[in-house]
């Protein structure tokens, strides 16, 4: 069956991104760790959250519209016009380089070059690393609909390895140079992740594995523009300003601090330190999870057709799949919730001392925590939810965004005046709140002339929820009698509490969810056991 083939495939690209996003991001967690330690916070706040703010925002209105266009229906289209389409991304990706870097130079405050030098530099190198990147879009994606699992996670793993080796090298010998360092090693990075694209298609297109696969690219001069399929090109107008006003929801606590300055750039840094922490189960697992069966469900129902209308083979898989899906990472998201509250102070002051483990470094972690739970459940619902609706509903969807993106960025000002960075973190919690709302209402209205109710997923046994809570309880107990000024020996008894109730926790998911374990058993853990065996 043709969805079960898609099935697998897309868990196996699923696991191989989470693997990716492990290795690159433990690399890059390793790496804030050492640079805070011989950078200041202003020069770390600068980077992580004005320049990248520059380089992301770029890439999103540049490409993302595209991405999601030509990624729905799979890997069955006219793609010699589907890649002239996505080439329009770098003219795009160039006018707003321009346009933003003139705001970024221009229009917003400047940091102190005693501190911060070489700002202008900085800009201009985040701002070509996009156009860079955009470059190799068209390789991209049609690696993407292609499941092409190796060649990302080469790619990528390549990339950050080699910028992080040249930031810690400059950072040791130049470390007078600023934000040479990090522009220098943008460059390196976005080059490498091109040419890596670049070099894998130049070799495979025309060769015999090309032809065994009945590739649907025959040479590298088909990946040259020419013309726009109509089809696409009308979704990708519809989408982009979706894809807008999603960056803005998406992080829109860096814009109110870049433009409204109720942070400075030492506490900014702080932030995106802590922000970085308390999201990394979101990036090693959430989004492989999300990008991957975005294509997924593109690739088993059709885009704008009620499910009445579609295979009803497919719908069952679709809802099975969707509500698997959601039960995964609810558990997850409860589980970093339930433990990350009590282990955050720790968690901070192991990893970047009394900088991060006083003040208000712990709170916001603890926030973060809470967090993470709602990123779990919108990224799956969302990733069905763009995947089928059509373009009406996705004109409808904007206007939702538009009103929600306005409401959240002046919640976001009046919590951050009145409870510090900690209000970024609740106002993107009523953010993610109103967008699962949505997503769960357009779910239903799918599904609800079926016999399949995948929301099912958003309810775990109710023994397992007991032992969550009698856990939450436990550790928070073991906080305030361990941790954390009591000594290493006070929090590794704090330490053997927390692991002993995150086995309870893991042995109750085993027996309550049998059907949750077995479908991440044989989708996403099958390649690496028969590895093994």
């Amino acid at each position: 069956m043709a969805s079960q083939d898609a099935l697998r495939q897309t868990a196996r690209l699923a696991s191989s991104s989470a693997l990716l996003q492990v290795l690159s991001r433990g690399v890059s967690f390793a790496l804030n760790a050492f640079t805070l330690r011989h950078l200041s916070r202003e020069l770390i706040g600068v980077v992580s959250v004005r320049l990248t703010l520059l380089y992301s925002t770029v890439l999103f209105l540049a490409r993302e519209a595209f991405r999601r266009a030509c990624l729905s229906g799979g890997a069955k289209r006219n793609w010699t016009k589907t890649i002239n389409l996505l080439w329009f991304t770098v003219p795009l990706g160039i006018f707003w380089s321009v346009f933003l870097g003139a705001v970024w130079l221009h229009l917003l405050e400047v940091p102190d070059p005693t501190v911060v030098p070489h700002y202008q530099a900085g800009v201009v190198a985040f701002g070509l690393s996009a156009v860079i990147e955009l470059l190799g879009e068209p390789f991209w994606v049609l690696a993407q609909a292609h499941l092409f699992i190796r060649l990302k996670v080469i790619a990528e793993s390549f990339s950050v390895l080699s910028k992080c080796v040249l930031t810690v090298i400059l950072v040791i010998l130049y470390p007078q140079w600023g934000l040479y360092i990090f522009s220098l090693a943008q460059l390196l990075y976005t080059s490498i992740l091109v040419m890596c694209y670049v070099i894998y298609f130049m070799t495979f297109l025309g060769s015999p594995e090309a032809t065994k696969k009945s590739f649907p690219v025959a040479r590298m001069k088909a990946l040259l523009p020419n013309l726009v399929e109509d089809e696409v090109g009308h979704t990708v107008y519809f989408l982009i300003l979706q894809s807008f006003l999603g960056k803005v929801l998406k992080i829109s606590e860096r814009y109110v601090m870049t433009f409204l300055n109720v942070l400075n750039f030492g506490d900014q840094g702080v932030y995106d330190i802590i922000n970085n922490l308390g999201s990394l189960v979101a990036r090693f697992i959430f989004l492989p999870i999300e990008e991957s069966f975005y294509v997924f469900f593109a690739k088993v129902l059709e885009r704008g057709k009620n499910v009445k209308h579609q295979k009803q083979d497919d719908v069952a898989t679709a809802a099975s799949v969707l509500e698997l899906l959601l039960k995964l990472v609810l558990l997850i998201g409860l589980t970093i919730t339930v433990f990350g509250y009590a282990y955050s102070q720790l968690a901070l002051d192991v990893y970047g001392g009394s900088m991060l483990s006083s003040g208000t470094g712990p709170s916001l972690l603890r926030c973060y925590s809470l967090y993470v739970l709602f990123l779990a459940v919108n990224g799956v619902t969302e990733c069905f939810t763009f995947a089928l609706m059509c373009k009406e509903e996705v004109d409808k969807y904007n206007f939702v965004m538009l009103a929600l993106s306005f409401t959240f960025l002046c919640i976001s000002y009046f919590l951050t005046h009145w409870h510090g960075s900690v209000g970024f973190i609740l106002a993107n919690c009523f953010n993610m709140g109103i967008r699962i709302a949505h997503s769960i209402h357009f779910i239903y209205d799918f599904f609800k002339e079926s016999t399949c109710r995948p929301l099912s997923g958003l309810l775990p046994s109710p023994l397992l929820l007991l032992v969550y809570i009698i856990s939450g309880a436990i550790t928070v107990f073991s906080e305030v009698f361990f941790c954390c000024d009591k000594g290493w020996m006070a929090r590794l008894i704090h330490i053997s509490v927390g692991a002993l109730c995150l086995a309870a926790t893991i042995v109750t998911m085993f027996c309550t969810e049998t059907k949750l374990i077995g479908f991440v058993r044989s989708q996403f853990l099958s390649q690496y056991m028969k590895k093994g065996t």
